[in-house]
């Protein structure tokens, strides 16, 4: 029998595939923290799509599954860190079995976009893969182009609903893998995260193509260069407009003798289980204590708790304001918050801010809560699900952002995961605000990638919205980061020793940037929108072309 035929038939065989699905997904995880070998988004989602082509929808929906499911198994494997061992198992494999959904769709919706576009029908068993790879390399290049523009905006599109879809899980989008690329993340200040996401799998997807037109003639060994040369060019322009974006802010940057606010930032590292033992209590408030006096040697202007109680009990409260207020310095921190009502009493996890009287100034209640961290989703339902986690009924959402005047500063505060959602941190940004203020736990996770992978979404709500993030956890990573997404400085230096116990006092520059005056600040998700009508049409468009043959 001939090689090449049978390589062929090999190929179509559907379950053949799955490894090399599996490997896309393991890429596409490993180009996020940790490792965070950030080149490798670049090459899995074409993968993916390489691998479906001549699949039918079942099919594709299959192999796309199994490679999202690879990713989200691979990249979310920090929620086993979690301290209640049956809710960590169950969360995780429910978790990383509803993102793989979106990947999934994603291989369905790009096969049938391509496929159709170069006007092929899909066979019910598949179609030939040689045969596609033909017909596409015989389609008109500008057509091409437009494929595989409408496959990136699918791919936009699934992201911007997962962030909304059930309250949303904004975690890791495709761009967020390109966090240390500085010049390439300013595209964010135009169309927030979505877009970095678009033009990395427009380059992936283009590689994918690329080998498709060379698998269709090998002779040609430039088929591929007429793919990747328009995403090619793209990326380049937005490197050197990026590049010039940040020169041109740090040219604007006041000198030392700019006004600044002086931040100690506290960080017990105190295992989760511990918090949640009334018995240590004390210990904890002690480690607290303890760094903040410490802290009070460098004078700050604010000294700044992360979020949890840390054995806050009413004498250990007083204690700590009157300190402060001799001190003459400011206090955030955290605490639940309880509000009476004629159906019974709610609780919030809620922010404080004191003023340097040791006064409560401002209140913010958390409004995006963590589902099963902070509350059990349809447990009136089904009460069972209060088993899966120790949070009992857990907390209430607040309903509005709440500015915190620290000294002369104006600060958003947001609590714990808020800070991946890139339209509900736009919503906490006015002109009046100098820097975002986040305080999180993190101690949940133990010591694995979770606060890596918080860091570099938190990074990217400084570039959408032009203004510096100041970071204050439990466990790492406690930092600040300008409004280009540059982390200015982080307690600890890397790997490990960003874990530990400690405090970090930083001079955060008040208005750095004009807060809120990029254009997604003054926009939102006005691309995530064009990427989401862009990627419908195109489905519709190419369904009314051919049909299925049954």
């Amino acid at each position: 029998m001939d090689a090449a035929l049978e390589q062929r038939r090999w190929w179509n065989a559907e379950t053949r595939r799955y490894p090399v699905a599996a490997l896309a997904g393991m890429l596409w995880a490993l180009a996020f923290a940790q490792p965070g070998i950030a080149g490798l988004a670049w090459v899995a989602p074409g993968m993916l799509l390489f691998t479906a082509v001549g699949l039918n929808p079942a099919g594709a929906f299959r192999t796309g599954y199994v490679a999202g499911l690879v990713y989200a198994l691979l990249s979310l494997r920090w929620l086993l860190q979690m301290p209640h061992a049956i809710g960590a198992v169950a969360g995780w494999l429910a978790l990383s079995g509803y993102c793989a959904v979106f990947p999934a769709v994603w291989t369905v919706l790009s096969v049938r976009v391509l496929v159709r576009g170069a006007s092929l029908e899909i066979p019910a068993k598949g179609a030939a893969w040689k045969s596609i790879c033909q017909a596409y390399a015989g389609t008109p290049w500008v057509r091409r182009m437009g494929l595989l523009m409408t496959v990136s905006a699918i791919w936009v599109a699934l992201e911007w609903l997962r962030g909304w879809f059930l309250t949303g899980f904004p975690w890791n989008f495709l761009g967020t893998s390109q966090w240390r690329q500085v010049a390439l993340i300013q595209l964010a200040s135009v169309t927030g995260v979505y877009g970095v996401s678009f033009l990395v799998c427009w380059v992936s997807t283009a590689l994918a193509a690329s080998c498709i037109s060379v698998a269709s003639d090998p002779a040609n060994r430039r088929a591929w260069m007429a793919e990747v040369r328009l995403p090619m060019i793209v990326v380049l322009l937005c490197l050197g407009w990026g590049f010039n974006r940040a020169v041109d802010l740090r040219r604007g940057e006041r000198g030392p003798s700019a006004t600044t606010l002086r931040l100690a930032l506290v960080q017990p590292s105190i295992p989760q289980t511990l918090l949640w033992d009334p018995r240590e209590s004390e210990r904890s408030f002690g480690v607290a204590s303890r760094l903040t006096v410490s802290a009070l040697e460098t004078k700050p202007d604010v000294v700044v708790w992360p979020e949890g109680d840390f054995g806050l009990s009413r004498e250990n409260f007083a204690s700590m304001t009157a300190r402060l207020a001799a001190a003459g310095v400011g206090w955030v921190f955290t605490a639940t918050d309880v509000e009476e009502t004629p159906s019974g009493n709610r609780h919030y996890n809620a922010a404080f801010a004191t003023g340097a009287d040791g006064r409560v100034r401002a209140t913010y209640r958390k409004r995006r809560l963590v589902a099963f961290g902070e509350y059990v989703p349809l447990a009136g339902g089904l009460p069972f699900l209060r088993h899966l986690t120790p949070i009992g009924d857990g907390f209430a959402a607040g309903n509005s952002a709440v500015a915190f005047p620290l000294g002369m500063a104006m600060a958003s505060p947001v609590i714990c995961f808020e800070d991946t959602f890139p339209h509900g941190v736009r919503g906490h940004v006015s002109e009046g605000t100098d820097f975002l203020l986040e305080l999180t736990n993190d101690g949940w996770f133990g010591r694995s990638g979770a606060q890596w992978q918080h860091l570099a979404n938190a990074v990217f709500r400084s570039v959408e919205n032009g203004v510096a993030l100041v970071r204050c956890t439990n466990n790492g990573v406690t930092a600040w980061v300008d409004e280009l997404g540059v982390v200015r400085e982080m307690l600890g230096e890397s790997g490990d020793t960003v874990h530990r116990e400690g405090f970090l006092t930083v001079r955060v520059p008040m208005r750095l940037g004009r807060a809120g005056d990029t254009w997604y600040g003054k926009h939102g998700d006005v691309f995530g929108y064009v990427c989401v009508a862009a990627g419908v049409w195109g489905v519709i468009r190419r369904g009314r072309r051919t049909e299925i043959l049954r």
